[in-house]
């Protein structure tokens, strides 16, 4: 095992191996992704063929290993959602990978062994791979330098010869899937990079471009805004907004080009009542009174706090919230740091609000708030032999008499044995007591600035010097927490109003047939019970519904929405309870691709028709007259702009590419108006006050460069959904396993 040691220490190198190992096992053959079981879904679909389940299980196991021990790396918690995240990148690396492979085939797209070895090392005119920079960069300048990159293609061919000549079953799986990350990696730059060679923009482009840019126009116009007239004046008859849906269902922003579905829901959160505010206050009375008359803190916080934990030394140091150090101590709200900081030991503060919970503190000490040393350890390698102790000992002493300003930065290279800080002097900056054992931490905390002290610790013997010490200063707390929640009856009655409205929603709703009518009966009864509805829309290809704490609460939802007999006006068969809140959830709207169907489109075209309806009131009433008449008749304000045709924006205006475009047809000159132009927030007149032609120039590379640049960022984007659509990927993972669509 002590070569996996040595790569672990390779942290950089450990992200690209571990996990990624799963490409040398599964993408040999991206076959062999697919199955063929029961159903017509299983638990996704490419190409119109199965993902095979047992090796996404693979997959996702992988790179949920790998980012958990990312996770620990970095003392961090690995939660229920980021497993969810893992799996979720198993699933998009699975499908491109696959969709990728079949492109790789067709144009016959490959890595050789050599030109990998050229990859890794930097060599042939290819870079420095970001993963494996770490080898590649000077420790001490942080820069990649050509001596350093030549000592970096040692220490990768020794890491790497290493990993590959071990019998190890870890370190075999890791040189596989470290060889085969590469390879893909290589392969999909090479695709990438030919799709690109295949972007250009002609001469001609640039040249429109650099004029859109630089032909200018000064206008003066008036506006009426559609605003100054409320829908509800503008009558649309039932048979007229039929006519227009017939007459433009076609238009292709109405089409839909990805099946799904709305879900029209509202939340009733659980909170506690006055009765229960007035027992959870004297409560609160009551333990303040015992905890500050307590002469034993321990006993009382574990007695009285759902989270019974007390120390009583630097690890009951607490810091404001946002303070870079909150997730190592405990926090308090930064309202109350003045409070904290200046507090007399034994005070009791509270209680507040912290991390959800009500908190009640006392104050057991103070520590200061930074801390500045510099410092030599002379390792002892946690010997118990007291004459090696006794001679490290000696070492230490004997150090500490020569140090002076002027020489610690080379004897702490030279005698040092801290690799975290030799190269920086010995130097730890901005750092806690608590963040260091108790003895080193003690005397930077303790000792005068300046002095220099032998220390003594697990590790071996410190020479320290403190450097600085903040003047601010960070209690150290006990405290007790307790969670304010309302009583077991306030849940009941809760639970009976929320029974309530759904039973009222399922018998108006059930006795609707028009779909458009359901949607809005359920907004017109949720908001009289004043909550306030809101919508989710979930793609059939892939479903997934977000804005929930727990996954029972998301999972009913999905539940309900794929149900075989699933309809418009479906309901939740009884609240669902999402933590500290109810939800009712029912299906508002569902959309096969294609032409869309009236109920789905109804208000969008019913707004567009009262906006028409609108602006040919105002053309009719503007038509004619000259800016200043219209001005003073509607009591509207003549603005001055300046446009070009390259940013479709008036000012004071808005975006309004129309307009900007009836302005650079050429049809006007200088001086004449616009016929009332029908624009995005309102109907325009405009008078062209001056029109300054663009500086004369037969160079147009910069716009020839800003497009091609424009371009290339898109290529891999609209390439991959362009690949996703015709591979027709359906992510049906979630449904599968909840069994609703198999």
């Amino acid at each position: 095992m002590a070569l996996i040691g040595k790569i672990r220490a390779k942290s950089g190198l450990l992200v690209a191996m571990i996990g990624i190992a799963l490409l040398a096992f599964i993408l040999n053959d991206y076959q062999s992704l697919f199955g063929i079981g029961e159903g017509e879904y299983g638990i996704g679909l490419v190409f119109g063929d199965k993902v095979d389940p047992a090796n996404y299980s693979i997959a996702s196991a992988k790179f949920q290993e790998q980012e958990r021990n990312q996770a620990a790396q970095n003392s961090k918690e690995f939660t229920e959602t980021d497993m969810e995240a893992s799996s979720d990148k198993a699933w998009n690396f699975m499908v491109d990978s696959t969709i990728l492979s079949k492109e790789y085939e067709k144009l016959g797209i490959a890595v050789t062994d050599r030109e990998l070895d050229s990859y890794w090392y930097a060599k042939d005119g290819f870079n420095v791979i970001q993963d494996l920079a770490q080898f590649f960069t000077d420790s001490l300048t942080g820069i990649q330098t050509p001596q350093s990159i030549e000592n970096g293609r040692v220490k990768l061919k020794a890491t790497l010869d290493n990993l590959k000549k071990s019998k190890e079953a870890q370190a075999v799986d890791q040189w596989n899937g470290f060889k085969a990350y590469h390879t893909d990696r290589r392969k999909t730059e090479k695709y990438f990079g030919l799709l690109k060679q295949g972007v250009y923009v002609t001469d001609l482009e640039a040249e429109d471009q650099y004029y859109a840019n630089n032909e200018k126009k000064t206008i003066s116009f008036v506006v009426r805004r559609y605003t100054e007239i409320s829908d509800a004046d503008i009558k649309v008859s039932e048979s007229e907004l039929k006519t227009y849906f017939e007459e433009h269902k076609g238009d292709k922003k109405y089409l839909v080009r990805n099946a799904n579905r709305d879900v029209k829901m509202f939340d009733v959160n659980i909170r506690p009542s006055k009765a229960d505010s007035t027992v959870f206050t004297n409560k609160m009375n009551t333990l303040r009174a015992g905890f500050s008359a307590s002469t034993n803190d321990s006993a009382f916080v574990a007695q009285n706090s759902e989270t019974p934990v007390y120390f009583s030394d630097k690890r009951a140091t607490s810091v404001p919230e946002g303070h870079p150090k909150a997730d190592r101590y405990q926090t308090y709200p930064m309202s109350l740091d003045t409070i904290f900081k200046t507090a007399a030991l034994g005070q009791l503060v509270g209680p507040y609000v912290s991390k959800e919970k009500m908190v009640l503190s006392k104050v057991i000490g103070f520590t200061p708030a930074s801390l500045k040393a510099r410092h030599i350890l002379i390792s002892t390698n946690s010997s118990k032999d007291e004459k090696v102790i006794a001679a490290k000992k000696k070492t230490a002493d004997s150090i500490a008499k020569v140090l002076n300003k002027t020489n610690w930065d080379a004897m702490a290279k030279k005698y040092s044995e801290d690799p975290g800080s030799k190269d920086k002097g010995g130097v730890y900056e901005d750092f806690l007591e608590g963040d260091m054992v108790k003895e080193f931490g003690g005397y930077c905390a303790t000792a005068p600035i300046g002095k220099v002290g032998v220390v003594k610790t697990d590790f071996g013997f410190h020479i320290i010097e403190v450097l600085d010490r903040a003047p601010g200063k960070f209690p150290l707390l006990a405290s007790i927490t307790i969670t304010f929640k309302p009583s077991d009856e306030t849940v009941a009655n809760m639970e009976s109003e929320v029974n309530g409205i759904l039973m009222k929603l399922d018998r108006k709703i059930s006795k609707e047939e028009d779909a458009f009518k359901k949607a809005t009966l359920f907004d017109t009864i949720v908001t009289r019970a004043k909550y306030a509805p809101r919508v989710i829309q979930i793609e059939d290809k892939a479903p997934k519904v977000y804005g929930f704490t727990t996954t029972m609460a998301r999972d009913r939802v999905l539940e309900m929405a794929y149900a075989e007999d699933a309809t418009v006006g479906t309901m939740t068969l009884s609240p669902i309870r999402d933590k500290e809140k109810y939800v009712i959830a029912m299906i508002s709207a569902i959309r096969p691709e294609g032409e869309p169907l009236f109920e789905n489109v109804r208000s969008q075209m019913e707004r567009e028709l009262i906006q028409e309806k609108k602006a040919k009131r105002f053309m009719n009433q503007m038509a004619g007259k000259s800016l200043q008449a219209i001005s003073k008749r509607f009591n509207t304000p003549v603005i001055d702009a300046e446009v070009t045709f390259g940013n479709p924006q008036i000012s004071n205006a808005g975006y309004e590419p129309t307009i900007i475009g009836n302005l650079f047809s050429g049809a006007l000159k200088k001086g004449q108006r616009t016929l009332p132009l029908k624009g995005e927030s309102g109907v325009y007149v405009i008078q062209i006050k001056t029109s300054t032609k663009a500086p004369a120039t037969t160079n147009f590379q910069a716009e020839k460069d800003q497009l091609m640049q424009g371009l290339a960022n898109q290529v891999e984007g609209q390439a991959m959904g362009g690949l996703r659509k015709k591979a027709a990927v359906v992510d049906n993972r979630k449904l599968s396993e909840l069994g609703v669509r198999l």
